[in-house]
């Protein structure tokens, strides 16, 4: 049976990937992103396809822009099935210059050089924010419509740095770590009214946000890149499509019984210590 699966974020390389992938399984798709041209985009390639989507604009961190986004939706579609909460990311302002303190650093004043202690305070807010307010209030948003019916569940987007943090990244690691804390909450909470809670964790997957982090101009890795496929065990960076069949999985009936898992899809990366 076809099902209305809201997707934020999806303007972006991997939940596009998700939503278009749940539009040929017949399901009925609200691309939601903060740039409309972004969301309007994806719809339309997957109407192309001969999917049904509605493409809007709609922004994670105020509440009021998800309520009108759902009344266009609902007029469309009808009430949310499935929610995935694709919207994330990173910012510079929450992210150290080097990945391990040395006492030369605090008399480093070349401009934009941050240690630890000169991480802003809104950079790391704005990360948090995105990552775990920007998952809370489109559940909030949404989910009732669940209650009562059959089938329905929530995705959340987690990360593989969630279980061991990165170096450089205190605000991301951490932010992805309360979505998964999220997530096993939610699913507890939500467990007596029929809606499931699970999340992927992705690892390494080239995207927009981190090209210029890890690869050079000429396509070479950088030397984090490096670093990055020398600790995981496949050697390779993830493909969106990667991505796709435990989401199906999880947002099917298939798992009727799966909540409250966060599910890595990484390489192996966080299984390995290294050595």
């Amino acid at each position: 049976m076809s099902k209305v699966v809201v997707v934020t974020g999806a303007g972006g390389v991997l939940c596009s990937t998700l939503a278009k992938a749940l539009a040929k399984q017949g399901n009925k798709i609200a691309v939601l992103d903060l740039k409309k041209e972004a969301a309007e985009q994806v719809a339309n390639e997957i109407i192309a396809e001969g999917g049904e989507a509605i493409g809007l604009a709609a922004n994670v961190l105020e509440k009021e822009s998800l309520e009108l986004a759902k009344k266009e939706i609902d007029s469309k579609f009808g009430g949310c099935d499935i929610l995935i909460n694709g919207a994330g990311g990173n910012h510079p302002l929450g992210t150290t210059t080097n990945p391990f303190l040395v006492k030369e650093d605090l008399l480093n004043k070349t401009e934009g050089f941050k240690t630890f202690f000169d991480l802003d305070n809104e950079g790391v807010k704005f990360v948090f924010d995105l990552n775990f307010i920007g998952t809370l209030l489109p559940t909030q948003v949404f989910a009732k419509d669940m209650i009562g019916k059959k089938g329905c569940s929530i995705l959340n987007i987690s990360s593989m740095n969630a279980f061991t943090p990165l170096t450089k990244i205190p605000a991301y690691s951490g932010a992805k770590a309360a979505v998964s804390n999220f997530t096993q909450w939610l699913a507890v909470h939500f467990s007596k009214v029929g809606i499931r809670v699970n999340a992927i964790a992705p690892g390494f997957f080239l995207t927009e946000q981190n090209r210029t982090l890890l690869t050079n101009q000429d396509g070479s890795l950088t030397q984090r890149g490096q670093q990055i496929i020398d600790q995981t065990p496949m050697g390779c960076y993830g493909k969106p499509e990667d991505l796709i069949s435990t989401t199906l999985y999880l947002c099917d009936e298939a798992s009727s019984f799966v909540t409250g898992v966060v599910i890595p899809i990484d390489g192996g990366f966080s299984a390995y210590s290294g050595v």
